[in-house]
């Protein structure tokens, strides 16, 4: 059970704090309790989740030392790209949704390679490519950013700085 004051990646919105933990009636008239999350970069919107829900993925963010370890491994981090849009889509969809930061950074580092061909050939990537790999790029730099006690604009920088060549 996280705490109050803890930070955690939550589903797809990314990192949140937790405001609060509270009791109150749930659908079937039970007590149950919530956490509050307010993401990191989002004062404007407040969560509320059943403490016990198992269909919600949370975790706790990681530390600096992962981080190091996952831009160490950067340069390796690829998937071969998926030419089926559906099947691509599902797949990332899925990556995306398992709070994996290392899947994250494939998923990143995969299209945007596949944006740099596509340039080059005067193609742009679809709509749903883009729109998946922005909220991937926002969780992990929110997330690295937090931890690394950086804001999120100086997350590439960083990572850039340090990734082996």
């Amino acid at each position: 059970m996280f705490k109050i004051n803890d930070y955690v990646v939550y589903n797809t919105t990314g990192v949140c704090k937790i405001i609060d933990i509270r009791k109150e009636k749930g659908i079937s008239n039970n007590d149950m309790d919530y956490y509050v999350l307010e993401p990191a970069y989002d004062k404007n919107l407040t969560i509320k989740t059943p403490v016990n829900n198992p269909k919600v993925l949370m975790r706790n963010i990681i530390t600096k030392d992962e981080i190091l370890e996952l831009i160490a491994a950067m340069p390796n981090n690829e998937s071969p790209w998926i030419s089926d849009d559906r099947e691509r889509n599902e797949t990332f969809k899925a990556a995306l949704k398992s709070l994996d930061s290392e899947k994250w950074i494939k998923l990143i580092r995969t299209i945007y390679i596949a944006k740099q061909k596509k340039t080059e050939l005067g193609k742009k990537l679809s709509k749903a490519d883009e729109e998946i790999m922005k909220i991937a790029e926002k969780n992990l730099n929110e997330e690295f950013a937090l931890a690394l006690n950086i804001s999120p604009d100086e997350v590439v920088p960083y990572i850039l700085e340090r990734i082996p060549m």
